[in-house]
Order: C-alpha cells, then structure tokens, then sequence
C-alpha cells in the first residue's frame, strides 16, 4: 500500500531540488554575456524583490490570504532593516560572481557556509570556539582551497564576490537568531517576503544608481518582460517550495536533499554551460569539503540530541523541529511557524528569504547546519 503522504514528501523534496536548480542556472543564462547577455546582477536582484514584495502585498492586502503581524517601529528598525540589509548584500554578490565564475565552481565555493555561520556565531557571541568544530572547518576550507587551485577558469574577482555574499549570508543567519527570534517575532514565508523584501529593493537602489545606472543603456541592454516575469516567479516559487520541504521533512533530509541538489546542479551546469569545466581537482578537494561538512553536520545532531531532556519541556512545535528526522505521517500545517527554522538554516539558495519562528536556544543551535 503506498503512503501518500511519504509521496507527497518526495514530490515536494522533487520541486525544491528542480526549482532551486533551475534559478541558479536561469540567473547564470541571464546574466552571463555569452547567452542573454544582462550583465546587470543588482537589477536583476531588485526585479527578483519587487515582484516579491508585490505578490506579498496582493497576498496579505488585497485578497487577505493571512493577516500581518504585529510590526513596531522598534522592531523594524532594529531587526528587519539590518537583516534585509544583509540580505540584499548576499544576493548581490552572489547573482555578481555568475558574471565571472562557472556554477560548478560557485557552488564547490558554498561548502564554505558552514565556516563562515560559526565564525560569525562565535564573533556574535551566540557560539563557542571548540576544537572539535574548529578542525572540522578547517577541512572544508582546505577542501575548497584545493578545488580553487584545481578550477581552470579561476577568477579572482568572481571569488571574492561568491565568499563575500557567503559571509554577508552567514551574518544575516546569525543577526536573525539575534534580533529577530530574541524578540519572539513569527513570520511565515508570505509575511517575511511582505517585509523583507521591499525593504531589500530600497538598499539595493543605491549600489544600482552608482553602479549600474550609468551603463543602463536601452540601445546595449534587450529587455524581455517574458524573461524576466518568469525569472523572478521561479524564484518566489522557490521561496514557497523551501517552506513546504521544511514542513515535511526533518534536517537530515532537508541536508541529503541540498547534497543531492549540489551534484546535480553541478552536472548539470557542465552540460548546459560548456564552458563550464570541471576537473578531478576540483571533484577532489570537493569531495574532502563536503566531508568536513557532514562532521560538523553530525556533531550539531549530537549535539542537539545531548539536549533533548531540555526540549521536552518546549512546545511540541519545537520538539518536532529538533528531532533528525519527522514521521512521515506528520501533516504539514502552515498555520504553525511554517516550518519556523530561518530558511538559511537548512537550505542555501539564492532567493530564500528569512522564516523565523519563536526557538528555544537549543532550537536555534540548528542554525549553522548548512546544506553544503
């Protein structure tokens, strides 16, 4: 007897994994001079937010899907601001590198994720150095040094570009269980796109004057409204698919999924980009980075585990959260925190906004368990 629900959780897992997918690729088709040929990431980013931020508007103002929350000035100002600033900076840098590096190698780069949240985390003060996470970290980081050394087309510039939008990620991870969980504020993903995302388009609009404005030619640059309307819809569609595979599923199958997703999508991207190479180096020192990825990932799940007397006594939201895996007879209910983990905190993409939720300590300390 097939169980429909553990079938519904594949076809979900299925959507996310093609989605996710499919936006980076589109975003590299687009920007990438040799095919669309839209050299212009900020603009890019800001279409992607203000569609966003549109669609959100139409959901919670106009057609009431669900009501706003409780937003103060206070909280405003000093949660949402500095995090969509963070935000905005990550898919700036992030949507710039594919101007410069293949997306094979950006995301061989992403195994750094997991090194840039607990470095953050320690500097916030919401983590500890230890020894046993440090060495961990440290065999990501010669994995990706190998792959780096092993990359044909290396590019500095690109590079630099990737691991800072890594890092602006990594600090807006840790600025969300800082800011926003501490003041116990609950936004599912329509809410977080209601006000994260306009508030992002307003600080991309400065780097976009001075940087991309002036090259703003109509007589250079094709503008396609098909194009770009279904670039950013496949990128809310991945918003909401994330919020779906976190409801389903637990965080070891949220990591194997983002695992699986990376290999493809790197397969993927040596197919429809030729120029796009890949060499045993580069599989190599991957390959010894995802390894250090699933130890930190296992010492985390230990860790969590160790604490499980304390989340017994947490909300039965909580202690699902918590758990490695959930049954897959557990009904999703959209009502309930949405999955409530920050959507960084388990899957990495491009266009994922924040989803917070009220966690305990030991809740947030899933935070930096990062699909490579």
């Amino acid at each position: 007897m097939i169980n429909k629900t553990l079938v519904l959780t594949y076809i979900y897992l299925l959507i996310y994994i093609v989605l996710s997918s499919g936006v980076i690729l589109y975003n590299k088709w687009v920007l990438s001079p040799k095919y669309f040929n839209f050299p212009l990431p900020i603009t890019l980013t800001m279409i992607h937010m203000g569609f966003s931020g549109f669609v959100a508007f139409l959901l919670i103002r106009v057609f009431k899907v669900v009501a706003p929350v409780k937003m103060t000035f206070e909280i405003y100002a000093t949660c949402v601001v500095p995090i969509s600033a963070f935000f905005a900076s990550s898919l700036w840098f992030g949507n710039t590198a594919y101007l410069h590096i293949s997306v094979a190698f950006i995301q061989m780069l992403k195994a750094l994720m997991p090194v840039a949240t607990f470095i953050m985390a320690v500097i916030c003060g919401t983590d500890k150095p230890r020894c046993d996470v440090f060495s961990n970290m440290l065999l990501v980081s010669v994995g990706v040094v190998i792959s780096s050394y092993g990359e044909i087309h290396f590019n500095i510039v690109g590079t630099v570009y990737q691991v800072t939008g890594i890092f602006a990620e990594a600090l807006r991870l840790v600025l969300t269980q800082v800011l926003l969980q501490k003041k116990g504020l609950t936004l599912n993903p329509i809410n977080s796109l209601y006000y994260i995302a306009p508030c992002s388009f307003v600080f991309l609009a400065f780097p976009w004057y001075v940087l991309e404005k002036p090259t703003m030619e109509v007589s250079q640059i094709q503008f396609n409204f098909w194009i770009f309307f279904s670039n950013a819809l496949c990128a809310l569609a991945l918003n909401f698919s994330i919020f779906l595979v976190i409801g389903r599923t637990g965080a070891v199958t949220i990591r194997v999924a983002g695992v699986l997703k990376d290999w493809i999508l790197i397969a993927l991207s040596t197919v429809i980009f030729p120029e796009s190479t890949i060499t045993g180096l580069n599989i190599i020192g991957y390959a010894i980075a995802l390894c250090g990825v699933v130890m930190y990932n296992y010492i985390k799940v230990k860790d969590v585990k160790a604490s499980q007397p304390i989340a017994d006594s947490l909300p039965d939201r909580i202690n699902k959260e918590l758990k490695m895996e959930k049954k897959s007879s557990d009904k999703f209910n959209p009502d309930v925190g949405g999955g409530s983990l920050g959507v960084g905190a388990e899957i990495n993409d491009e266009e994922a906004p924040l989803i917070t939720s009220r966690l305990s300590h030991i809740g947030r300390t899933q935070l930096g368990n990062h699909a490579v």
